[in-house]
């Protein structure tokens, strides 16, 4: 398989019971070392896409490239700068020619004039597509994340994985974290720094040493304290709102948020440290999520190794597919081509 705007390697994780990565191509170094230290330096293109020359055969190409102006291409115009980045996509599709490629992306990407485009592209191209909405929290991700999926085929329509965890089956918060600790090991990741691709950066690092905590105010404190199961900031008392959510009464419902043990957290973005941001608050203590606690709600498994400082693994683990999600898409496209 050859991974396209791989990241730190959720999709790749998914798919690596099944299929060898030879090619991967990430243009943040943080990210791309992270992948490195995952699944090896030697195949990873660290850089821009488009200086990407040499392209191996595959059978199979994954990523998620980044898609601009959904609801404003206007004129549908294929030479759109802003559809550079999935003509890359697509550039590889011709080169490679893989049996079947996998697109994933934002939830409203379906509805947009980039994927009208993109469709069409395949379709001259060979390949009978296959699309829908995924929610993670049906496959045992214990997050309600909403994903869109494309899946092409040159060798028939692959279908889309059915739940496996449907509603009323979804793992919970607490089958994912509850046999952490309490107290987080550190605010600061260890000094330790990694030389890949010719740069130092920081890392490697184990999931244990990411159980990191923040120091809050004693305001903030107070919040958090406030603030129940499921809760959030309208449960907070006058006194512990900002001026600007005293004033604003509505909107923005999950900011200041606390988890529930028993259901899926939403979804994890790319500044879960911070309750301010989400509903982000652990079950039980007082206190954000920490970064392990996040990667594993996205479902890394414990031996994934990271690299960068808080703010890039942060951004990593907010932007990746959920291994266990990207393993259901990958097992569904393995039946098809052992079939």
């Amino acid at each position: 398989m050859i991974d396209l705007f791989a990241g730190c390697g959720g999709l790749s994780e998914g798919f690596r019971s099944g299929f060898e990565p030879v090619l991967a191509v990430e243009h943040d170094l943080a990210a791309a070392a992270t992948y490195a230290a995952n699944f090896g330096a030697g195949h990873v293109h660290w850089g821009d896409i488009a200086g990407v020359g040499e392209i191996p055969e595959a059978d199979v190409i994954i990523g998620g490239p980044p898609c601009q102006g959904f609801s404003s291409l206007g004129s549908r115009d294929v030479d759109d700068p802003r559809n550079a980045l999935w003509k890359e996509y697509f550039r590889f599709v011709h080169r490679a020619r893989p049996k079947v490629f996998v697109i994933e992306n934002v939830d409203r990407f379906l509805g947009s004039a980039e994927f009208g485009l993109l469709a069409r592209e395949a379709a001259a191209s060979g390949y009978t597509l296959t699309w829908g909405l995924l929610l993670a929290a049906d496959f045992g991700v214990p997050q309600r994340r909403k994903r869109a999926f494309v899946v092409g085929s040159r060798v028939g329509a692959v279908a889309l994985p059915g739940p496996t965890h449907p509603k009323g089956h979804w793992n919970g918060v607490k089958t994912a974290i509850a046999d952490l600790p309490e107290v987080p090991v550190s605010t600061t990741l260890p000094e330790r720094v990694t030389e890949v691709f010719g740069r130092r950066v920081p890392g490697c690092f184990r999931a244990d040493e990411l159980h990191l905590g923040r120091n809050p105010t004693a305001l903030s404190l107070a919040r958090y304290r406030a603030v129940p199961p499921g809760g959030g900031r309208f449960d907070l008392p006058d006194e512990l709102l900002p001026r600007c959510w005293r004033e604003k009464k509505t909107g923005t419902t999950d900011v200041m948020g606390r988890m529930r043990w028993d259901e899926p957290s939403l979804t994890i973005r790319t500044e879960f440290y911070k309750p301010e941001k989400g509903r982000y608050l652990h079950p039980e203590h007082h206190r954000p999520i920490t970064h392990r606690e996040a990667a594993r709600l996205q479902t890394f498994p414990d031996d994934f190794r990271w690299c960068g400082t808080k703010i890039e693994i942060a951004r990593q683990i907010g932007n990746a597919v959920p291994p266990v999600l990207a393993r259901a898409v990958a097992e569904r496209v393995a039946d098809h081509l052992g079939n």
